[in-house]
């Protein structure tokens, strides 16, 4: 224990097949690299010392996953280990930390303010490879939109810490459109060049300049996630202009046949009528449990997140699955999730100068299996630890590549 830092080591934190996946690449970037481990490590920000007894039941909730035997790993020790670890982001809470400091403070481990988990890589090489080395050889182990790489266990507690909010700034629009261009590239905003026309005419009719605080919540509020601004975007198709936006034409055969439907486009989910059945629950007044024969209506929910889990798979997928379960139970009365059907599709990405083989004329016509299961096994993977019933995956065979 260092100071109100306790750090616990952990279970193998990947199979072999993925360590060996990575072995390859950073091989690939440095040829000394004879061998790789991974181990998970805990770090538990606390609020006082532990006693002996709940010290006892941290560490058996922190036991879990598969023994060092069972989960083989390429360690080649004839070379001296050197350790990397990688952590989420510096002044984020990652999903697993909200879940296991809830689970702490159930079983009464009060004084446990926080955990967090990383990843401890234990890199074999045939010579020293130092820190400028490590440090560059560390982006091929994380994910840089939600990790960070530390050499030195001991800079942990960048992980607990709290810094004071930053001053809010006015960007000043004596500078034009300019000063909301740099403003928009500084900030990573993102905004298009109508949306920053828009603000501009807006803050010189209100009289005065616009926060950084102001700029932020706008690009948020108003982005392609929440706005859904191409669902309400007017479309010419072969030529010719449609009255009717995307969204209109998506809720055209509702307006046409709506027979069946109970709500559609009122709330973030749907519910068509079902059948009369059994229901069994413990009534409310008396706790006795028992049936009732009633209405099961079916409440339907499609949720889209293929930016955010093509980019960082497993964070992307918790945050589909979980606007998922928030929807459904926030229709109506509410719903219970029973089944999830994973219908994961994507388009040829045609990076230039990192073109992929399925993107390529010859592979146009199979299944991009490989990168369809990567996307959906991550998504099924989330699912099924905050979703008891079982998952279905779709994995539709793309269209072929049309030369346009």
């Amino acid at each position: 224990m260092s100071g109100r830092l306790l750090i616990l080591p952990g279970a193998p934190a990947l199979s072999g097949f993925r360590i060996e996946k990575l072995l390859a690449r950073i091989a690939a970037m440095e040829p000394a690299v004879t061998g790789l481990v991974s181990h998970f490590v805990h770090f538990a920000s606390l609020a006082r010392s532990l006693s002996d007894g709940e010290l006892r039941i941290l560490q058996q909730l922190l036991t879990y996953g598969p023994r060092a035997a069972a989960a083989p790993q390429s360690d080649d020790q004839s070379g001296e280990a050197e350790r990397l670890l990688v952590v989420p982001r510096e002044g984020t809470i990652s999903p697993w930390s909200s879940k296991a400091t809830d689970i702490a403070h159930v079983c009464g481990l009060a004084a446990v303010t926080r955990i967090e988990r990383g990843i401890e890589y234990r890199i074999a090489a045939r010579q020293p490879l130092g820190r400028q080395r490590l440090s560059q050889l560390a982006p091929a182990l994380l994910d840089r939109m939600t990790e960070m790489a530390l050499l030195d266990a001991a800079e942990a507690g960048r992980l607990f810490g709290h810094s004071a909010p930053g001053p809010s700034r006015r960007i000043a629009l004596a500078g034009g459109r300019t000063a909301l261009e740099e403003a928009n590239r500084a900030l990573g905003l993102a905004l298009s060049a109508d949306e920053i026309d828009y603000l501009l005419a807006s803050f010189r009719q209100i009289g005065r300049d616009p926060t950084d605080t102001e700029l932020m919540m706008f690009a948020q509020a108003n982005s392609e996630h929440c706005r859904h601004k191409i669902f309400n975007a007017r479309w010419i198709i072969d030529g010719r202009p449609r009255q009717e936006s995307l969204f209109e034409m998506i809720r055209y055969t509702h307006a046409r046949q709506p027979q069946g439907v109970l709500s559609a486009y009122r709330d973030n989910a749907a519910v068509m009528e079902g059948a009369v059945g059994w229901r069994y629950f413990a009534d409310p007044r008396t706790g006795a449990y028992g049936g009732s024969r009633e209405p099961i209506d079916i409440l339907m929910k499609v949720e889209t997140h293929n930016h955010p889990t093509a980019i960082s798979p497993f964070p992307g997928a918790a945050t589909g699955s979980g606007g998922e379960i928030r929807d459904e139970g926030a229709t109506g009365r509410g719903a219970r999730p029973k089944a999830g059907l994973t219908g994961f599709s994507v388009s040829n990405l045609r990076i230039p100068g990192y073109e992929r083989p399925a993107a390529l004329e010859s592979s146009a016509h199979r299944l991009r299996t490989r990168h369809h299961a990567r996307g959906a096994d991550r998504r099924r993977l989330v699912q099924q630890r905050i979703r008891p019933a079982g998952d279905l995956r779709l994995l539709p065979q793309l269209r072929a590549r049309s030369g346009r």
